[in-house]
């Protein structure tokens, strides 16, 4: 019988028994039903109401199954679509199922097949409905210009970015690879005035010493062997906008003093040109080096480390941000899961908690390609331990050492570290409860306070 909550189908068939068989079936289990006669009387219905699923055949005069489901895509159609197939017809369901449509079953069939497959599709259904207001409230809550985390000091860092984007002085992105160091220049352009005008990123590491010259400053026709015609430099395709520099640290000496009077004097000269040209240009820089270790040793010039460095902002690698994990797992598994149709795939308990224990060498892009291949692998709707790359699936025993740096002897900085470590692990595992956090770690609540004060951990 139908109810309000009753979900709508469409039933597409040729053959009118087994349409008003269909019919009675399916209302007997719940479902309010619609019947059409072919193809094109299904997507006209389709184009004029809104359906839950729709159950198709395969064989039908004019529009067959395979032709439907490619109009009913292309249309729009967001119904969750399910192919019938008779006896030799089991590759086109097949072929259906690439091009978008959910499942088939094959002819003859039973009440609880039907049943079996629909409510498969509604679980789907509604882990993808979950998936979208999760992600929303993470948008809402956790996002900034991409950038996913709750994590007090990246909010901290969020504030900031704010404050100076619209400002045209030069900010150093400080972090290991992989922290987000060029999501952050982004956020500093487009949240900025320069908006609308051009951002430009390279990698200072990637690019030979005797081509960055010419690459960053651009050069005129006949400058040296190969230049058969005048051509711009990034700053010149920056002006009005925003040059990221990447791994600034990598630079080499003859062109530090170059890009120094560039900053200063706020105008470029070609390769092989005669005279300067006004450019304007906010200059972003990033470095995963210890930049004043490198002005020491005499590696980076200080004038222009200091010129750099009038606004820093330092990314916390991830290991000391665990809280953003899940968030981080959510928002690759939504992504991935559509990419590749396999929307709705959550991640089980243990399965999150080898992603908690791993370190993250690599930071959120290895996270990120962890997740792109978990969900390539991945069978069914959970993200299971199968699904991970055996490093991650290793016992996590003699990990937590890892978090204090070879070059520390001193024990009060490497009891500081392991307790951050430890917070934070029963933290994400108790999904922020202190009580309980505090409970897992062996202390009083108040110590956990004033503990949670002290290394300022949100």
């Amino acid at each position: 019988m139908k109810t309000p909550e009753s979900k709508r189908i469409l039933v597409v068939d040729d053959e009118e028994n087994l349409r008003h068989m269909l019919k009675v079936m399916l209302q007997k289990i719940g479902y309010a039903v619609e019947l059409a006669t072919d193809g094109a009387d299904a997507l006209d219905k389709l184009s004029h109401d809104r359906f839950d699923f729709v159950l198709c055949d395969i064989r039908m005069p004019g529009i067959d199954g395979t032709e439907f489901i490619r109009l009913a895509v292309e249309s729009g159609v967001t119904a969750t679509i399910i192919m019938m197939s008779a006896y030799g017809t089991v590759d086109s369901a097949i072929d259906c199922m690439k091009r978008g449509a959910y499942d088939y079953i094959s002819k003859p069939f039973k009440s609880d097949e039907i049943a079996l497959v629909l409510k498969k599709a509604e679980e789907r259904e509604r882990l993808k409905l979950e998936n979208r207001q999760l992600q929303e409230v993470v948008n809402r809550e956790f996002c900034f210009s991409g950038i996913i985390s709750k994590n007090q000091q990246m909010l901290e860092i969020f504030s900031l970015v704010k404050k100076v984007c619209d400002f045209k002085t030069t900010v150093l992105v400080l972090g290991e690879s992989g922290t987000g160091k060029e999501l952050i220049a982004k956020a500093l352009h487009f949240n900025s005035v320069r908006r609308k005008g051009p951002f430009i990123a390279v990698n200072c590491g990637a690019i030979p010493e005797n081509l960055l010259e010419s690459e960053l400053f651009g050069h005129v026709k006949g400058a040296f062997t190969d230049a058969s015609c005048d051509k711009p430099g990034l700053f010149e395709r920056a002006d009005g906008g925003t040059l990221f520099l990447d791994e600034i640290g990598e630079m080499p000496l003859s062109l530090q003093v170059k890009l120094l009077r560039v900053l200063q004097e706020e105008e470029i000269r070609r390769v092989g040109a005669s005279s300067a040209k006004k450019v304007d240009v906010r200059v972003v820089s990033a470095t995963s080096r210890d930049l004043e270790a490198d002005v020491i040793k005499g590696r980076f010039r200080e004038d222009l480390y200091f010129r750099l460095n009038v606004f820093s902002l330092t990314l916390s690698p991830l290991r000391e941000r665990t809280e953003d994990i899940p968030l981080l797992v959510d928002h690759f598994l939504n992504r991935y899961g559509d990419k590749f149709g396999k929307s709705g795939i959550r991640c089980s308990q243990s399965t999150m908690q080898l992603l908690l224990d791993y370190q993250w060498p690599g930071n959120v892009r290895e996270l990120e390609n962890t997740i792109e291949r978990a969900v390539v692998v991945c069978d069914g709707s959970t993200l299971g331990p199968e699904c991970l790359p055996e490093k991650l699936r290793r016992t996590s025993g003699g990990k937590l050492p890892e978090i204090i740096p070879p070059d520390c002897i001193s024990l009060k900085r490497a009891e500081e570290l392991l307790e951050r470590a430890f917070i934070r692990k029963a933290l994400a595992a108790t999904g922020g409860n202190r009580s309980q956090a505090a409970r897992i770690l062996e202390i009083s609540h108040r110590s956990l306070l004033y503990k949670l004060k002290e290394y300022k951990i949100d």
